[in-house]
């Protein structure tokens, strides 16, 4: 069926200052959120408008009803999304429309019937890859061989993910504030604004007191951009914060340099996890220092179930390889003569 079509400037469309697009996105705590979810519902909204140019924004958000949610559903399917894809789409769509039911723009029977989808049921291997030790030192040392003052920040970066598992917005909120030498701890921001100590290893300590050196004292944020003439971007004397992106851009950067294959900074966390859990840290322990709201998060990043699964086969004996000697006057093989 059709998904309603209505032009920005026809009398359905909210005032900007009632869009449930941009209160929902004002209501997001986290900037890599906001980008997330700002581009989801840009997708939904030219699945809704047909126009390849639409933002969500002035979208007629509060008119959908189930009949074109389900059908806003089967279209993202047959575009060949993965389910988590999908699934990540549908929260948006979700949430946009609870904001427009906050609004008062739609009933709270019209917001249940539209917001009445399925996730799609997917069971997939683990995503991403582990960062192997040699990997990580590869890398380091290709920092180590860069004697500008973004080698030395890229060497703490880097052991900083490695030790702390920490996600790269976390990473790049980072304030000098944060960071007690004493301790050996950062005090690290997470989802929603949650707060937790993080723990550095001694060499990520050392890096990150190289690091300081060159960065200074002065308050700000803990990593700042770096101009390609090596002068830290500080306007006014205070270090400037880097961006998420920026982050992954510097490990993928470093990792080429030191030819190793592409990763990203989510990689260094699915490591620093399932370490602590092979290496038999509870799972409690483990869920706190990776600021995970809930264990079922932790766990799937245990990879104990599927290292028994390796050992199990690993007492298989394969034959050895021996041609069959022909039995007189027994039939033949099937299939040979």
């Amino acid at each position: 069926m059709e998904l309603p079509v209505v032009p920005v400037s026809s009398p359905g469309v909210v005032a900007p200052a009632d869009d449930p697009y941009l209160v929902y996105l004002d209501a997001l705590t986290s900037p890599e959120s906001r980008r997330t979810m700002r581009g989801c519902l840009d997708r939904v909204a030219r699945v809704i408008s047909g126009d390849q140019a639409a933002t969500g924004a002035g979208q007629p958000w509060h008119l959908l009803r189930y009949e074109h949610t389900v059908r806003i559903r089967a279209i993202i399917i047959e575009q060949g999304w993965s389910p988590a894809h999908v699934n990540k789409h549908l929260v948006a769509l979700r949430r946009v429309l609870r904001e427009a039911w906050r609004l008062g723009l739609m009933t709270a029977e019209d917001y249940h019937r539209a917001t009445d989808l399925p996730p799609l049921a997917h069971t997939r291997l683990p995503a991403g890859q582990h960062v192997p030790p040699e990997v990580a030192g590869a890398a380091l040392a290709a920092c180590d061989h860069d004697d500008s003052p973004a080698g030395v920040r890229d060497g703490a970066l880097l052991a900083l993910l490695y030790s702390t598992g920490c996600r790269r917005a976390e990473v790049a909120a980072l304030a000098l504030g944060d960071y007690d030498v004493a301790a050996r701890s950062l005090r690290v921001r997470g989802k929603r604004d949650k707060e937790r100590l993080v723990y550095l290893t001694a060499e990520a300590v050392a890096r990150t007191e190289a690091w300081l050196v060159v960065r200074g004292r002065a308050p700000g944020a803990l990593f700042c951009p770096i101009s390609r003439a090596g002068r830290l971007r500080a306007p006014g004397g205070t270090p400037a914060a880097m961006t998420g992106q920026a982050v992954a851009d510097i490990v993928t950067r470093r990792l080429a340099a030191a030819g190793a294959a592409p990763r990203t900074p989510h990689d260094f966390r699915r490591t620093f996890i399932g370490e602590l859990l092979d290496a038999g840290v509870d799972l409690a322990t483990t869920q706190a220092l990776a600021g995970h709201a809930s264990p079922v998060t932790t766990a799937r990043y245990d990879r104990r179930p599927e290292a028994r699964r390796r050992q199990a086969v690993d007492r298989l004996r394969m034959p050895a390889a021996r041609p069959l000697r022909p039995v007189p006057g027994a039939p033949a093989e099937p299939g040979h003569p």
